[in-house]
């Protein structure tokens, strides 16, 4: 597959972005630096719960000295199968590797993955490491032109690269419009385009009340700045979105 080949996601929110597909090269570079990270929390555990098994008094019955093997063990199950769903639920789809390569995991929908999708992701590790080295896993992403493994399909995820917000150009709607931009429209500045778009690309990753005090506060910047009052009944994203859908049509905000 050609290392710039890109995949197009329409969201709910009709914004249409286009992601780099990350490489097989920049997946496996993270599950190596994964992997060396968990074989070193692993060195670390057992060294740890070895040292203070030792440290326990004579006295100490040897019941609780049988405790620390079997925390070892409890440990170490955790850092096998619980390493990369902790840190990709904690990260949004990265982990410590994948943030080194700069990839991350998303829905095929374009939105974040949720916290079932990325157990069931990783659940799937299990089988796609078979026989060995990812063996499973590398001969299901050479047989798709997303690279995708078994956990992805099973999650319905894709690995893409992490881009920065303002490398991401969102498309809203196929169809340019052919009317000139309103009057109203014309007092707002390609600043204020840049903030409407920023909250509808980032909504859904904040809270439900930050998410809808935020909308009222720039329909009400907006709506005062342009003098214009947005109907009663229609919503505030949906307000947004054509505010934003008409400034991208007009060649000065391109």
């Amino acid at each position: 597959m050609h290392p710039d080949e890109r995949v197009r996601i329409e969201t709910p929110e009709q914004v249409a972005l286009e992601l780099p597909i990350a490489g097989i090269g920049s997946r496996f570079l993270a599950v190596a630096i994964d992997t060396l990270l968990q074989i070193a929390l692993a060195i670390g555990t057992v060294l740890a719960l070895g040292y203070g098994a030792r440290m326990l008094p004579d006295a100490v019955p040897r019941f609780f000295t049988l405790l620390g093997p079997a925390a070892a063990i409890l440990v170490l199950f955790c850092i096998y199968w619980g390493y990369f769903a902790f840190f990709e639920i904690l990260w949004q789809g990265r982990t410590p590797g994948k943030r080194i390569a700069g990839i991350r995991v998303i829905h095929q929908s374009g939105r974040p993955m949720t916290s079932i999708e990325c157990i069931g992701r990783n659940l799937m590790r299990g089988v796609d490491i078979l026989p060995g080295m990812y063996g499973v896993g590398l001969i299901t992403m050479l047989c798709n032109k997303q690279n995708r493994r078994l956990g992805d399909f099973v999650a319905g995820t894709l690995v893409v690269h992490d881009k920065a917000l303002d490398s991401v150009t969102p498309t809203w709607g196929e169809q340019a419009s052919a009317e000139a931009l309103a009057p109203e429209l014309r007092k707002l500045t390609p600043d204020d385009l840049v903030l409407i778009e920023t909250y509808l690309n980032r909504r859904y990753e904040v809270d439900q009340v930050v998410r809808v005090t935020t909308a009222q506060r720039i329909v009400a910047m907006v709506a005062q700045k342009a003098g214009m009052t947005k109907p009663a009944e229609q919503r505030d994203d949906d307000f947004l979105e054509g505010i934003a859908r008409q400034l991208r049509n007009t060649a000065s905000f391109r």
